[in-house]
Protein backbone atom coordinates (compact mmCIF):
# COMPACT_ATOMS: atom_id res chain seq x y z
CA UNK A 1 0.00 0.00 0.00
CA UNK A 2 1.02 3.49 -0.75
CA UNK A 3 1.55 6.51 1.52
CA UNK A 4 1.82 9.50 0.33
CA UNK A 5 1.47 10.83 -3.38
CA UNK A 6 -1.08 8.97 -5.13
CA UNK A 7 0.27 7.49 -8.48
CA UNK A 8 -1.09 8.32 -11.49
CA UNK A 9 -4.60 6.10 -12.80
CA UNK A 10 -2.85 3.20 -14.60
CA UNK A 11 -0.83 2.85 -11.00
CA UNK A 12 -4.13 2.78 -8.63
CA UNK A 13 -3.81 -0.88 -8.31
CA UNK A 14 -1.36 -0.04 -5.45
CA UNK A 15 -4.07 1.92 -3.42
CA UNK A 16 -6.93 -0.22 -4.98
CA UNK A 17 -5.67 -3.95 -3.73
CA UNK A 18 -2.91 -3.39 -0.95
CA UNK A 19 -3.63 -5.30 1.86
CA UNK A 20 -2.28 -3.33 4.74
CA UNK A 21 -3.89 -0.10 4.35
CA UNK A 22 -6.94 0.60 1.91
CA UNK A 23 -7.92 3.75 3.71
CA UNK A 24 -4.60 5.46 4.01
CA UNK A 25 -5.22 9.37 4.78
CA UNK A 26 -8.19 8.69 7.10
CA UNK A 27 -6.29 5.69 8.90
CA UNK A 28 -7.39 4.70 11.91
CA UNK A 29 -5.68 3.30 14.38
CA UNK A 30 -7.50 2.20 17.60
CA UNK A 31 -6.26 1.47 21.29
CA UNK A 32 -5.13 -0.96 23.77
CA UNK A 33 -6.54 -4.98 24.68
CA UNK A 34 -9.60 -5.78 26.46
CA UNK A 35 -11.39 -4.15 29.36
CA UNK A 36 -8.97 -6.60 31.33
CA UNK A 37 -5.85 -5.31 31.71
CA UNK A 38 -3.99 -8.61 32.12
CA UNK A 39 -5.04 -10.46 29.04
CA UNK A 40 -2.90 -13.61 28.43
CA UNK A 41 -1.84 -13.01 24.71
CA UNK A 42 -3.10 -15.23 22.69
CA UNK A 43 -0.96 -18.31 19.97
CA UNK A 44 -2.45 -17.02 16.56
CA UNK A 45 -0.18 -19.33 14.30
CA UNK A 46 -2.37 -21.40 12.43
CA UNK A 47 -2.50 -25.13 14.12
CA UNK A 48 -2.81 -26.54 10.62
CA UNK A 49 -0.22 -25.29 8.57
CA UNK A 50 -0.17 -26.12 4.47
CA UNK A 51 1.53 -29.25 4.24
CA UNK A 52 2.86 -28.76 0.70
CA UNK A 53 4.91 -25.58 1.60
CA UNK A 54 5.58 -27.23 4.97
CA UNK A 55 7.31 -29.93 2.50
CA UNK A 56 9.01 -27.48 0.38
CA UNK A 57 10.54 -25.90 2.87
CA UNK A 58 12.50 -28.95 4.26
CA UNK A 59 13.49 -29.40 0.51
CA UNK A 60 15.82 -25.74 0.98
CA UNK A 61 19.40 -27.43 1.64
CA UNK A 62 22.55 -25.91 3.77
CA UNK A 63 24.51 -27.61 1.02
CA UNK A 64 23.09 -26.09 -2.10
CA UNK A 65 23.30 -22.87 -0.43
CA UNK A 66 26.88 -23.59 0.11
CA UNK A 67 27.45 -24.50 -3.31
CA UNK A 68 25.45 -21.32 -4.30
CA UNK A 69 27.95 -18.84 -2.17
CA UNK A 70 31.20 -20.95 -3.00
CA UNK A 71 30.22 -20.41 -6.73
CA UNK A 72 29.38 -16.42 -5.67
CA UNK A 73 32.61 -15.94 -4.28
CA UNK A 74 34.50 -18.14 -7.19
CA UNK A 75 34.15 -15.16 -9.40
CA UNK A 76 36.78 -13.41 -7.16
CA UNK A 77 35.64 -9.63 -7.21
CA UNK A 78 31.69 -8.93 -8.31
CA UNK A 79 32.19 -5.33 -7.90
CA UNK A 80 29.49 -3.68 -9.81
CA UNK A 81 32.15 -1.74 -11.45
CA UNK A 82 34.15 -5.00 -12.35
CA UNK A 83 34.68 -6.92 -15.86
CA UNK A 84 31.49 -7.79 -17.79
CA UNK A 85 33.02 -8.30 -21.04
CA UNK A 86 32.94 -11.69 -23.13
CA UNK A 87 36.44 -12.41 -22.00
CA UNK A 88 36.19 -11.80 -18.20
CA UNK A 89 32.40 -13.78 -18.27
CA UNK A 90 34.58 -16.92 -20.16
CA UNK A 91 37.00 -16.56 -17.91
CA UNK A 92 34.78 -16.27 -14.65
CA UNK A 93 35.80 -13.50 -13.54
CA UNK A 94 33.96 -10.27 -12.54
CA UNK A 95 30.19 -9.41 -11.93
CA UNK A 96 29.23 -10.24 -15.75
CA UNK A 97 29.94 -13.63 -15.17
CA UNK A 98 28.67 -13.71 -11.33
CA UNK A 99 25.51 -12.25 -13.60
CA UNK A 100 25.33 -14.93 -16.41
CA UNK A 101 25.89 -17.66 -13.81
CA UNK A 102 22.65 -16.41 -11.51
CA UNK A 103 20.85 -16.46 -15.29
CA UNK A 104 21.72 -20.14 -15.87
CA UNK A 105 20.47 -21.09 -12.59
CA UNK A 106 17.01 -19.71 -13.07
CA UNK A 107 16.86 -21.28 -16.65
CA UNK A 108 17.84 -24.57 -14.76
CA UNK A 109 14.99 -24.34 -12.46
CA UNK A 110 12.72 -23.47 -15.22
CA UNK A 111 14.17 -26.69 -17.17
CA UNK A 112 13.65 -28.60 -13.96
CA UNK A 113 10.30 -27.54 -13.74
CA UNK A 114 8.73 -27.45 -17.36
CA UNK A 115 9.16 -23.90 -18.08
CA UNK A 116 7.75 -22.68 -15.15
CA UNK A 117 9.53 -19.72 -14.61
CA UNK A 118 9.96 -16.75 -16.70
CA UNK A 119 13.56 -15.56 -16.43
CA UNK A 120 14.13 -11.55 -17.48
CA UNK A 121 16.79 -8.94 -17.10
CA UNK A 122 16.42 -5.45 -15.87
CA UNK A 123 19.43 -3.33 -17.65
CA UNK A 124 20.39 0.36 -18.11
CA UNK A 125 23.82 2.05 -18.25
CA UNK A 126 24.18 3.92 -14.85
CA UNK A 127 26.10 6.97 -15.57
CA UNK A 128 29.04 8.78 -13.72
CA UNK A 129 28.74 9.19 -10.23
CA UNK A 130 30.60 9.70 -6.93
CA UNK A 131 30.87 5.73 -6.53
CA UNK A 132 31.08 5.37 -10.36
CA UNK A 133 33.75 6.53 -12.03
CA UNK A 134 32.56 6.06 -15.46
CA UNK A 135 29.37 4.51 -17.47
CA UNK A 136 28.30 1.31 -16.24
CA UNK A 137 26.24 -1.10 -17.49
CA UNK A 138 23.62 -2.51 -14.42
CA UNK A 139 21.29 -5.78 -14.60
CA UNK A 140 19.33 -7.23 -12.64
CA UNK A 141 18.15 -10.89 -13.29
CA UNK A 142 14.39 -12.06 -12.34
CA UNK A 143 13.05 -15.19 -12.29
CA UNK A 144 8.82 -14.79 -12.26
CA UNK A 145 6.19 -17.42 -11.08
CA UNK A 146 3.43 -16.37 -12.68
CA UNK A 147 0.36 -17.42 -10.79
CA UNK A 148 -2.25 -19.45 -11.68
CA UNK A 149 -5.71 -17.43 -10.73
CA UNK A 150 -6.39 -14.46 -13.31
CA UNK A 151 -7.24 -12.16 -10.36
CA UNK A 152 -4.88 -13.06 -8.17
CA UNK A 153 -2.02 -13.33 -10.20
CA UNK A 154 -1.55 -9.46 -10.48
CA UNK A 155 -0.54 -9.57 -6.76
CA UNK A 156 3.51 -9.74 -6.94
CA UNK A 157 5.58 -10.72 -3.88
CA UNK A 158 8.92 -10.65 -4.61
CA UNK A 159 11.93 -11.85 -2.86
CA UNK A 160 15.95 -10.41 -3.43
CA UNK A 161 18.96 -9.78 -2.63
CA UNK A 162 22.01 -8.22 -4.46
CA UNK A 163 24.99 -9.91 -6.04
CA UNK A 164 27.76 -7.50 -6.37
CA UNK A 165 30.45 -6.97 -3.61
CA UNK A 166 33.07 -4.53 -2.72
CA UNK A 167 36.23 -4.37 -0.74
CA UNK A 168 37.83 -1.75 1.14
CA UNK A 169 37.75 0.49 -1.94
CA UNK A 170 34.36 0.63 -3.87
CA UNK A 171 36.45 2.28 -6.48
CA UNK A 172 39.53 -0.70 -6.79
CA UNK A 173 38.28 -3.74 -8.42
CA UNK A 174 41.67 -5.26 -8.74
CA UNK A 175 41.84 -6.91 -4.84
CA UNK A 176 39.15 -9.71 -4.22
CA UNK A 177 36.12 -8.95 -2.92
CA UNK A 178 34.57 -12.31 -1.96
CA UNK A 179 31.19 -10.89 -0.23
CA UNK A 180 30.07 -14.58 0.89
CA UNK A 181 28.04 -12.87 3.61
CA UNK A 182 27.57 -9.55 2.47
CA UNK A 183 25.43 -10.75 -0.17
CA UNK A 184 26.27 -13.24 -1.59
CA UNK A 185 24.18 -14.95 1.23
CA UNK A 186 21.14 -13.02 0.12
CA UNK A 187 21.03 -14.05 -3.67
CA UNK A 188 21.40 -17.42 -2.21
CA UNK A 189 18.35 -16.68 -0.58
CA UNK A 190 16.91 -15.91 -3.80
CA UNK A 191 18.21 -18.64 -5.61
CA UNK A 192 16.81 -20.94 -3.23
CA UNK A 193 13.52 -20.11 -2.68
CA UNK A 194 12.79 -20.15 -6.98
CA UNK A 195 14.40 -23.75 -6.72
CA UNK A 196 12.39 -25.22 -4.18
CA UNK A 197 8.97 -23.04 -4.68
CA UNK A 198 9.20 -23.50 -8.70
CA UNK A 199 7.90 -26.87 -7.99
CA UNK A 200 4.56 -25.45 -6.62
CA UNK A 201 1.48 -23.81 -8.03
CA UNK A 202 0.39 -20.41 -6.67
CA UNK A 203 -2.56 -18.14 -7.07
CA UNK A 204 -0.74 -15.04 -6.82
CA UNK A 205 2.91 -14.53 -8.59
CA UNK A 206 6.27 -14.46 -7.17
CA UNK A 207 9.39 -13.14 -8.53
CA UNK A 208 13.03 -14.01 -7.25
CA UNK A 209 15.20 -11.14 -8.13
CA UNK A 210 19.43 -10.89 -7.82
CA UNK A 211 20.34 -7.24 -7.68
CA UNK A 212 23.79 -5.37 -8.55
CA UNK A 213 24.78 -1.87 -7.64
CA UNK A 214 23.87 -2.01 -4.03
CA UNK A 215 27.60 -0.72 -2.66
CA UNK A 216 27.62 1.53 -5.46
CA UNK A 217 23.94 3.68 -4.23
CA UNK A 218 21.04 0.34 -4.89
CA UNK A 219 21.11 1.52 -8.44
CA UNK A 220 20.15 -1.89 -9.62
CA UNK A 221 17.20 -1.95 -6.91
CA UNK A 222 16.14 1.41 -8.19
CA UNK A 223 16.01 1.06 -11.40
CA UNK A 224 13.91 -2.18 -10.83
CA UNK A 225 11.49 -0.43 -8.29
CA UNK A 226 10.93 2.62 -10.70
CA UNK A 227 10.23 0.15 -13.27
CA UNK A 228 7.86 -1.93 -11.77
CA UNK A 229 6.05 1.68 -10.77
CA UNK A 230 6.22 2.65 -14.19
CA UNK A 231 4.40 -0.75 -15.09
CA UNK A 232 1.38 -0.70 -12.22
CA UNK A 233 2.55 -3.44 -10.81
CA UNK A 234 0.96 -4.78 -7.71
CA UNK A 235 3.35 -5.73 -5.28
CA UNK A 236 2.56 -6.34 -2.07
CA UNK A 237 5.38 -7.45 -0.54
CA UNK A 238 9.35 -7.25 -0.96
CA UNK A 239 11.91 -9.42 1.59
CA UNK A 240 15.15 -8.10 1.18
CA UNK A 241 17.84 -10.23 2.46
CA UNK A 242 21.38 -8.45 3.45
CA UNK A 243 23.94 -9.98 5.36
CA UNK A 244 22.08 -13.30 6.49
CA UNK A 245 25.22 -15.74 6.66
CA UNK A 246 25.29 -15.49 10.44
CA UNK A 247 28.64 -14.58 10.71
CA UNK A 248 30.17 -17.29 13.19
CA UNK A 249 31.30 -14.40 15.91
CA UNK A 250 30.99 -14.03 19.36
CA UNK A 251 27.34 -12.55 20.53
CA UNK A 252 25.65 -14.17 17.15
CA UNK A 253 22.21 -15.51 17.97
CA UNK A 254 21.66 -18.34 14.99
CA UNK A 255 18.10 -18.49 16.40
CA UNK A 256 17.00 -14.90 15.67
CA UNK A 257 17.13 -12.98 12.68
CA UNK A 258 16.28 -9.15 12.47
CA UNK A 259 13.61 -8.06 10.30
CA UNK A 260 13.33 -3.91 9.75
CA UNK A 261 10.88 -2.05 8.76
CA UNK A 262 10.10 1.51 8.01
CA UNK A 263 7.47 3.52 9.81
CA UNK A 264 6.47 7.03 8.11
CA UNK A 265 7.41 7.11 4.69
CA UNK A 266 10.00 9.77 2.78
CA UNK A 267 6.32 10.77 0.72
CA UNK A 268 3.58 11.07 3.24
CA UNK A 269 1.96 14.53 2.89
CA UNK A 270 1.47 16.77 5.90
CA UNK A 271 -2.03 16.48 6.09
CA UNK A 272 -1.36 12.23 6.47
CA UNK A 273 1.22 13.02 9.00
CA UNK A 274 -1.17 14.96 11.49
CA UNK A 275 -3.73 12.32 11.32
CA UNK A 276 -0.99 10.07 11.94
CA UNK A 277 0.16 11.37 14.78
CA UNK A 278 -3.37 12.14 16.15
CA UNK A 279 -4.75 8.83 16.00
CA UNK A 280 -1.28 6.78 16.71
CA UNK A 281 -0.70 5.08 13.17
CA UNK A 282 2.90 5.44 13.06
CA UNK A 283 3.47 1.38 14.09
CA UNK A 284 1.19 0.50 10.78
CA UNK A 285 2.56 1.31 7.83
CA UNK A 286 2.29 -1.09 4.84
CA UNK A 287 6.14 -2.50 5.75
CA UNK A 288 5.51 -2.53 9.61
CA UNK A 289 2.07 -4.80 8.37
CA UNK A 290 4.23 -7.04 6.34
CA UNK A 291 7.31 -7.56 9.09
CA UNK A 292 3.97 -8.67 11.63
CA UNK A 293 3.23 -11.23 9.02
CA UNK A 294 6.20 -12.44 8.52
CA UNK A 295 6.61 -13.15 12.08
CA UNK A 296 3.50 -15.01 12.33
CA UNK A 297 4.24 -17.16 9.68
CA UNK A 298 7.44 -18.19 11.08
CA UNK A 299 4.88 -19.17 14.34
CA UNK A 300 2.66 -21.46 12.15
CA UNK A 301 5.88 -23.23 10.13
CA UNK A 302 7.52 -23.17 13.44
CA UNK A 303 10.94 -22.19 11.51
CA UNK A 304 13.98 -22.73 13.30
CA UNK A 305 14.92 -18.97 13.25
CA UNK A 306 12.61 -16.46 14.79
CA UNK A 307 11.86 -12.93 13.09
CA UNK A 308 13.52 -10.29 15.44
CA UNK A 309 10.81 -7.29 14.43
CA UNK A 310 13.03 -3.87 14.59
CA UNK A 311 11.07 -0.50 14.07
CA UNK A 312 13.33 0.99 11.97
CA UNK A 313 13.78 1.27 8.14
CA UNK A 314 17.57 -0.13 8.62
CA UNK A 315 20.57 -0.02 10.61
CA UNK A 316 22.46 3.48 11.65
CA UNK A 317 24.92 3.99 8.91
CA UNK A 318 23.32 1.77 6.70
CA UNK A 319 20.78 1.27 3.78
CA UNK A 320 19.55 -1.37 1.06
CA UNK A 321 17.92 -2.59 -1.49
CA UNK A 322 14.49 -2.23 0.24
CA UNK A 323 14.82 1.18 0.40
CA UNK A 324 14.24 1.54 -2.96
CA UNK A 325 10.65 -0.08 -2.94
CA UNK A 326 9.57 1.67 0.14
CA UNK A 327 10.56 5.13 -2.09
CA UNK A 328 8.24 3.75 -4.87
CA UNK A 329 5.03 3.13 -2.33
CA UNK A 330 5.79 -0.83 -2.19
CA UNK A 331 5.99 -2.65 1.34
CA UNK A 332 9.52 -4.17 2.22
CA UNK A 333 11.15 -4.89 4.90
CA UNK A 334 14.88 -6.31 5.42
CA UNK A 335 16.26 -9.58 6.98
CA UNK A 336 19.66 -9.16 8.70
CA UNK A 337 21.53 -11.59 11.17
CA UNK A 338 21.22 -10.74 14.72
CA UNK A 339 24.76 -9.49 15.49
CA UNK A 340 26.78 -8.42 12.52
CA UNK A 341 31.01 -8.38 12.39
CA UNK A 342 32.27 -5.27 10.55
CA UNK A 343 35.78 -6.80 10.11
CA UNK A 344 34.30 -8.80 8.06
CA UNK A 345 32.64 -6.15 5.78
CA UNK A 346 33.55 -3.96 3.75
CA UNK A 347 37.42 -5.00 4.04
CA UNK A 348 39.82 -6.25 1.96
CA UNK A 349 40.90 -9.34 2.53
CA UNK A 350 44.01 -9.81 5.37
CA UNK A 351 45.34 -10.64 8.50
CA UNK A 352 46.44 -7.47 10.68
CA UNK A 353 47.44 -8.18 14.68
CA UNK A 354 46.38 -11.79 14.53
CA UNK A 355 42.58 -10.17 13.16
CA UNK A 356 41.46 -11.83 10.42
CA UNK A 357 39.33 -9.49 7.87
CA UNK A 358 37.20 -9.87 4.95
CA UNK A 359 33.98 -11.58 4.10
CA UNK A 360 34.89 -15.11 3.70
CA UNK A 361 32.90 -17.92 3.18
CA UNK A 362 34.26 -20.23 5.65
CA UNK A 363 32.60 -17.42 8.29
CA UNK A 364 29.25 -17.93 6.82
CA UNK A 365 26.62 -20.50 9.08
CA UNK A 366 24.82 -22.40 6.22
CA UNK A 367 22.44 -23.95 8.00
CA UNK A 368 21.78 -20.73 9.55
CA UNK A 369 21.19 -19.12 5.91
CA UNK A 370 19.15 -22.37 5.09
CA UNK A 371 16.78 -21.83 8.01
CA UNK A 372 16.49 -17.70 6.96
CA UNK A 373 15.58 -18.99 3.57
CA UNK A 374 12.68 -20.83 5.48
CA UNK A 375 11.38 -17.94 6.70
CA UNK A 376 11.01 -16.34 3.27
CA UNK A 377 10.06 -19.14 1.52
CA UNK A 378 7.46 -19.45 3.72
CA UNK A 379 5.51 -15.78 3.76
CA UNK A 380 6.07 -16.24 -0.43
CA UNK A 381 4.03 -18.97 -0.01
CA UNK A 382 1.76 -17.87 2.12
CA UNK A 383 1.51 -14.41 0.88
CA UNK A 384 0.95 -16.11 -2.75
CA UNK A 385 -1.52 -18.63 -1.62
CA UNK A 386 -3.65 -16.35 0.16
CA UNK A 387 -7.00 -15.01 -1.00
CA UNK A 388 -7.23 -11.22 -1.75
CA UNK A 389 -7.42 -8.89 1.36
CA UNK A 390 -10.71 -7.78 2.58
CA UNK A 391 -11.96 -4.01 0.80
CA UNK A 392 -12.99 -0.55 2.34
CA UNK A 393 -12.85 -1.91 5.95
CA UNK A 394 -14.09 0.92 8.06
CA UNK A 395 -14.74 0.52 12.03
CA UNK A 396 -18.15 2.97 12.96
CA UNK A 397 -17.72 5.95 15.20
CA UNK A 398 -21.24 6.99 14.97
CA UNK A 399 -21.55 7.10 18.49
CA UNK A 400 -19.77 6.97 21.78
CA UNK A 401 -20.33 3.21 22.77
CA UNK A 402 -17.37 0.84 24.52
CA UNK A 403 -18.28 -2.35 21.66
CA UNK A 404 -16.62 -1.89 18.80
CA UNK A 405 -18.33 -2.91 15.09
CA UNK A 406 -15.90 -3.09 12.23
CA UNK A 407 -17.56 -3.55 8.41
CA UNK A 408 -16.45 -4.31 4.93
CA UNK A 409 -16.41 -5.36 1.66
CA UNK A 410 -16.00 -9.25 0.59
CA UNK A 411 -12.32 -9.92 -1.05
CA UNK A 412 -12.97 -9.89 -4.70
CA UNK A 413 -11.48 -12.70 -5.92
CA UNK A 414 -13.90 -14.56 -4.02
CA UNK A 415 -11.84 -17.10 -2.42
CA UNK A 416 -12.19 -15.90 0.91
CA UNK A 417 -14.36 -18.38 3.01
CA UNK A 418 -14.34 -16.15 6.60
CA UNK A 419 -12.43 -13.81 7.93
CA UNK A 420 -10.34 -12.77 11.32
CA UNK A 421 -10.32 -9.58 13.11
CA UNK A 422 -6.90 -9.19 14.89
CA UNK A 423 -6.23 -6.73 17.70
CA UNK A 424 -3.25 -5.51 20.08
CA UNK A 425 -2.73 -3.11 22.98
CA UNK A 426 -1.74 0.16 21.14
CA UNK A 427 1.68 -0.20 22.78
CA UNK A 428 2.27 -4.07 21.49
CA UNK A 429 4.91 -4.57 18.36
CA UNK A 430 3.04 -7.52 17.51
CA UNK A 431 -1.15 -8.74 17.59
CA UNK A 432 -2.23 -9.78 20.15
CA UNK A 433 -5.36 -11.27 19.91
CA UNK A 434 -8.11 -12.43 17.25
CA UNK A 435 -11.01 -14.14 16.45
CA UNK A 436 -12.55 -15.38 13.77
CA UNK A 437 -16.02 -14.93 11.93
CA UNK A 438 -17.48 -16.82 8.87
CA UNK A 439 -18.52 -15.46 5.48
CA UNK A 440 -19.44 -12.20 7.18
CA UNK A 441 -18.77 -9.01 6.35
CA UNK A 442 -19.78 -7.02 9.89
CA UNK A 443 -18.64 -7.67 13.53
CA UNK A 444 -19.03 -6.29 16.81
CA UNK A 445 -16.65 -7.12 19.44
CA UNK A 446 -16.72 -6.23 23.18
CA UNK A 447 -13.87 -4.48 22.94
CA UNK A 448 -13.44 -0.60 23.41
CA UNK A 449 -11.88 0.69 20.23
CA UNK A 450 -10.21 3.49 21.56
CA UNK A 451 -7.94 0.96 23.57
CA UNK A 452 -6.92 -1.26 21.19
CA UNK A 453 -5.72 -1.35 17.35
CA UNK A 454 -7.75 -3.59 14.99
CA UNK A 455 -7.34 -5.52 11.60
CA UNK A 456 -9.18 -7.80 9.39
CA UNK A 457 -7.63 -10.16 7.20
CA UNK A 458 -9.18 -12.91 4.47
CA UNK A 459 -8.97 -16.63 5.10
CA UNK A 460 -10.03 -19.04 2.57
CA UNK A 461 -10.43 -22.95 3.21
CA UNK A 462 -6.90 -23.90 3.50
CA UNK A 463 -6.20 -21.07 6.50
CA UNK A 464 -3.99 -19.44 4.11
CA UNK A 465 -4.45 -15.46 5.42
CA UNK A 466 -4.42 -12.35 3.44
CA UNK A 467 -1.99 -9.63 5.38
CA UNK A 468 -4.07 -7.27 7.36
CA UNK A 469 -6.01 -4.33 6.49
CA UNK A 470 -6.45 -1.61 9.46
CA UNK A 471 -9.83 -0.22 9.41
CA UNK A 472 -10.35 3.69 8.31
CA UNK A 473 -12.98 5.83 10.57
CA UNK A 474 -16.89 5.86 9.27
CA UNK A 475 -19.40 8.07 10.86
Amino acid sequence: MHWGNQHEEKNLIFTKRSPTFLAIITLWVVGSALSAPAQQVQDLSSPNPDPKIRAALQEISPEQVRSDIEKLVSFQTRSTISAQGAASIAAGHGIGAAREWIKGEFERYSRDCGGCLEVKTDSYTQPVSERVPSPVQITSVYAVLKGTNAEDAKRIVLVTGHYDSRNSDTLDTRPVAPGANDDASGTAVSLECARVLSKLKFPGTIIFLAVPGEEQGLYGSKHFAEYAKSQGWDIEAVLNNDIVGGDKSTGQNPKVVRIFSESIPDSITQAQLRMIGALGGENDSPSRELARYITQTARTYKTEVAPLLEFRRDRFLRGGDHISFNEEGFPAVRFTEYRENFNRQHQNVRTENGIEYGDLPKFVDYEYVANVARVNAATLAELASAPLAPQKVRIETKELVNDSTLVWESAADGRATGYEVLWRSTSAPDWEHSQSFGNVTRATLPISKDNVIFAVESIDEARHKSQPVVPAPER
